[in-house]
């Protein structure tokens, strides 16, 4: 009955407009045409009295001339006939009418008309009794001159009285209409309603025959629908694990690798290698891990998975720690998978990597107001340095379709390299910054190379739906390519390449939070190495030194907040754990005098006793320790003024099991499209930082655990297991359809051949 209702009363509420509109527009038309045939009647009377009363008015007979007018009057609706001479005074009148409309009446309200003067009046007026229609028009002799005028009053109160039938016949005439349409409308709604149905169960059945339904395929227009739905069951399929159920994990993620690519190990390119052999000042070898988002989260995959990490390798002890293969099995102690290195020279380093890839593609990928770089000889060192990765790469597979995973912006050109030497090889490539937008892209030299060098791959990710739009921009302004934005796929050369979003994340549970000490021990311990007391509030922060990250606006928010909020001076400390980075670079160089200039500034301006406001930690540091400053900080500030997703904000989520803690995070963060329970922020904005930092601090503890509990939750459902399962489903999925592709063209082609 709701369902009806809701039907049908916008339909009584529409028919009731048109109704009134109608009446209106039809009562309009109506009195235009009354009125016009009036004062066309009007003007016959006189016509046809004309002769008759110029006679009788030049032999001076007003007697003969009020019986022409009383003949006149006898028409129903003339209410009054009146002859004017000079000076609009009355000979003759018949009929009662409103005085308004007598000679001398008109004379005052229109002018009494000079000698051989015309007056000529068609009016429709309200007058005392209703509607009237007045016409004057002069009576002319046979040469023209004027004898006098003849007023002609008719009464028009049957307009009115036809207007109101023909009101009450439209809305009758209307109201029988939208009986029939709603009795129709109800009618058709429940055959249609049990049609759908039908349609619908039978799509949601994948096309099976519904009971009493009989057997046959689902109407053309629910075809995209019934694809659409195969489509979510298969990944619904995937999504749980081909029917096992449960959170992505290590385990899951391998079983899936079992089962969709038949147990095959993964060959990853990443210039970064997940861990550095390096020599201590004692001449001893260390391991160390590099500060790197993309080893944080690639590092447990490849845990899972196995397989061969090539990288660069970058470590003073490198070298004596690998084979005679340049191979050297890792993690140490357990030894899952082994991490091929590529030695480069001092100058391919300089430009390849500190050169092309980070003075410019860096810069322009990120929105953080630093000009690329471009320069020639980087670029060809580009090239050389990702052939030689690409052959390495080649060197280590097993078989003509190996699995391999290309990461980040250091190898754009690598896969097209690959693929020339593996066509049936399934490559993912993946950017873990941001893509940037057609015109910002068009400003590298050799933008169409890239975008050709990409498309090698069979799998193109990205972290947010925004850089895979930008990404087909970028395509369809600088190739000859075919875009197919409702697959998300590109084909150029005959190949095609999906574009989809992988949102990257973390391993959960996660191994540094669970071997790090109880949050309370941890808290007690860095409060101890700084000195603070056990009351002290405790903001950190954990990136590379670098200027995308916004750690000069962060300390800005810092001095803010203590100009705002006098009374946290003293107690609340920030400490900023800032790894070196690309020191070779002129940019990052003097990004780190910067930081230091305002961390000086701030702790000068500011210090009371031996409490200083910022503590500026800039060394390398191990994942111990930055979880163990993570589950004893109050907040963690992510301020990066552009960021693909950005992994310390999942790292402090997973680092608090105690569910305490307040993330405030910047908005230009991939991250923030998924952490909504953060304190999202403008990093920019200085005092919405500083506001948002002193909102964290006073945080209640209860609230505190609903957006902790909340953002847990998130990371854990969507961890980095369920990232690398999903491109490696797609790149299955893909991976047997070209197999089918294939088979079905050789079948044909063996017809072709046996044909007489």
């Amino acid at each position: 009955m709701r369902a009806f209702v809701r039907v049908l009363l916008p339909l009584v509420v529409v028919l009731a407009g048109l109704a009134w509109a109608a009446a209106a527009l039809l009562n309009g038309t109506a009195r235009a045409w009354y009125e016009k045939d009036v004062g066309l009647r009007a003007h016959l009377v006189v016509a046809g009295a004309r002769e008759a009363l110029a006679t009788h008015l030049a032999s001076g007979d007003r007697r003969r001339v009020g019986a022409v007018l009383a003949e006149i009057a006898r028409d129903d609706r003339i209410m009054a006939a009146s002859v004017c001479g000079r000076g609009m005074r009355t000979v003759a009148r018949t009929g009662v009418g409103p005085s308004a409309y007598e000679c001398d009446a008109l004379g005052e309200r229109f002018g009494v008309p000079a000698e051989g003067e015309r007056l000529e009046l068609d009016r429709v007026e309200d007058a005392e009794g209703g509607l009237v229609h007045f016409t004057v028009q002069p009576l002319l002799d046979d040469d023209g001159a004027v004898l006098a005028h003849v007023a002609l009053v008719h009464d028009l109160s049957f307009v009115a009285r036809r207007e109101a039938a023909l009101r009450r016949y439209t809305a009758g005439a209307f109201a029988i209409v939208a009986i029939l349409a709603s009795i129709l409308t109800v009618f058709v709604r429940r055959l249609s309603w049990r049609t759908w149905n039908e349609e619908l169960r039978r799509v949601l059945t994948l096309g099976r025959s519904v009971p009493g339904a009989g057997v046959r395929s689902p109407r053309k227009e629910f075809q995209p629908l019934l694809s659409d739905v195969r489509q979510l069951v298969s990944d619904l399929a995937a999504e749980q694990g081909h029917g096992t159920g449960g959170r992505w994990s290590a385990e899951r993620l391998h079983r899936t690798l079992t089962e969709t690519l038949h147990g095959e190990g993964i060959v990853t390119l990443a210039n970064r290698e997940p861990y550095i052999h390096d020599r201590a000042a004692d001449g001893s070898m260390r391991v160390l891990h590099p500060a790197s988002g993309l080893v944080t989260a690639l590092e447990p995959v490849m845990r899972a998975c196995s397989g061969v990490w090539v990288a660069h390798g970058s470590g003073t002890a490198d070298r004596a720690a690998v084979d005679g293969h340049d191979r050297v099995r890792v993690p140490p102690g357990e030894e899952s998978y082994a991490i091929r290195r590529v030695w480069l020279t001092p100058e391919e380093e300089r430009g390849y990597y500190y050169g092309f890839a980070n003075e410019g593609l860096w810069p322009l990928c990120h929105v953080a107001h630093t000009r690329p770089v471009f320069r020639a000889q980087d670029w060809r060192e580009y090239q050389r340095v990702n052939r030689r990765f690409a052959e390495a790469v080649c060197e280590e597979v097993d078989g003509p379709d190996p699995i391999v995973l290309v990461q980040d912006y250091h190898f754009a050109l690598a896969p097209r390299m690959i693929r020339e030497r593996l066509p049936r090889a399934t490559i993912i490539s993946f950017w873990h910054v941001p893509w940037p937008n057609a015109e910002r892209f068009g400003i590298c030299p050799w933008a169409n190379e890239l975008l050709d060098g990409m498309l090698g791959s069979s799998v193109v990710g990205f972290h947010t739906q925004l850089h895979c739009n930008n990404f087909f921009d970028g395509v369809d302004r600088f190739l000859e390519a075919r875009l197919d934005r409702e697959r998300q796929s590109v084909v150029l050369g005959g190949r095609e390449s999906l574009v989809r979003a992988y949102p990257i994340s973390i391993d959960w549970p996660n191994r540094w939070a669970a071997e790090a000490p109880p949050p309370s021990e941890c808290r007690r311990q860095v409060l101890a190495e700084l000195g603070l007391p056990p009351d002290a509030k405790l903001g950190v922060g954990v990136d590379r030194l670098d200027y995308t990250k916004g750690i000069e606006e962060r300390l800005l928010a810092v001095e803010r907040l203590l100009e705002r909020f006098p009374h946290l001076r003293g107690r609340f400390t920030f400490v900023q754990l800032s790894a070196p980075s690309r020191t070779l670079i002129d940019k990052y160089r003097e990004l780190s005098e910067r930081v230091d200039a305002i961390a000086s500034r701030v702790n000068a301006r500011f210090a009371e006793g031996a409490w200083r406001p910022i503590a500026l930690l800039r060394a390398h540091h191990e994942p111990p320790t930055i979880f163990r400053y993570l589950r004893a900080a109050d907040v963690c500030y992510v301020s990066s003024l552009h960021d693909g997703m950005n992994l310390v904000a999942k790292e402090f989520v997973a680092a608090r099991d105690d569910e305490r803690g307040v993330l405030v995070l910047s908005r230009f963060t991939g991250a923030a499209r998924e952490l909504t329970e953060a304190l999202l922020v403008n990093p920019y904005d200085i005092e919405e930082a500083s506001a948002a930092l002193a909102t964290a601090i006073a945080m209640p503890p209860d609230e505190q655990a609903a957006r902790m509990r909340a953002m847990r939750a998130f990371v854990a459902d969507f961890n980095v297991y369920r990232w690398a399962g999903r491109m490696l489903v797609d790149a299955a999925r893909l991976r047997q359809r070209d197999r089918l592709s294939t088979r079905l063209n050789l079948g044909l082609r063996s017809v072709h051949e046996v044909k007489p």
